[in-house]
């Protein structure tokens, strides 16, 4: 996501439109996803009183975090396309990879919370279903103007900054305090350039 944010969203924004709105896109992005950070952790976050429904919320927060957050993604995408194709599919396939993790980080609580094997699958694709509405509408929204198209491209890198920033790398840190984190940063950084130049 992070060679996805660095090397083509925001270099394609730059490329339609000035920077002024590139920044707001960006800053519009990041306090997006703050307000559906803090919303979640309120709605949801309460103490439980066994280890079990402990981890079944945690998986449902998880389930509900993903939602919001696919759906900038899939802004991403749909605009990706209206710009370029290569674009499009660069975001497409950068995404994919990221998703698989994402999956599974929902699909495990819940299974050890004591949810049927059907309902985590369940849940996890319809978490999923987001990304293709935010496709749907990037899609429309970036037909109207350039400088739209523009704006969703910077709004998503803004979430995506805030994705990777705020949750992914965090997390991951808190699993494991050694290198673990920093090798599969690279290595994913890695991929999104590898995937950017197929």
């Amino acid at each position: 996501m992070t060679a996805i944010i660095c090397f083509e969203l925001i270099p394609e924004a730059l490329e339609i439109a000035n920077l002024l709105v590139v920044i707001l896109g960006i800053i519009f992005g990041i306090i997006m996803m703050i307000i559906c950070d803090i919303f979640v952790d309120k709605k949801f976050n309460k103490n439980t009183k066994t280890a079990k429904n402990s981890l079944l919320k945690t998986g449902i927060i998880v389930s509900i975090g993903l939602a919001i957050h696919n759906f900038p993604e899939g802004l991403a995408i749909g605009s990706g396309f209206e710009a370029s194709i290569k674009l499009g599919l660069s975001l497409a396939i950068a995404i994919c990879f990221h998703d698989i993790p994402e999956g599974i980080s929902m699909a495990v609580p819940m299974k050890n919370g004591g949810m049927k094997p059907s309902k985590v699958i369940y849940y996890v694709v319809l978490s999923g279903i987001t990304t293709g509405v935010g496709a749907f509408f990037g899609s429309i929204v970036g037909g109207i103007s350039q400088e739209i198209i523009a704006l969703c491209l910077a709004f998503s890198a803004g979430a995506m900054i805030y994705i990777v920033s705020g949750e992914l790398t965090p997390e991951s840190s808190k699993l494991y305090q050694g290198r673990m984190s920093a090798i599969g940063n690279l290595i994913g950084f890695i991929i999104g350039v590898f995937a950017m130049n197929i």
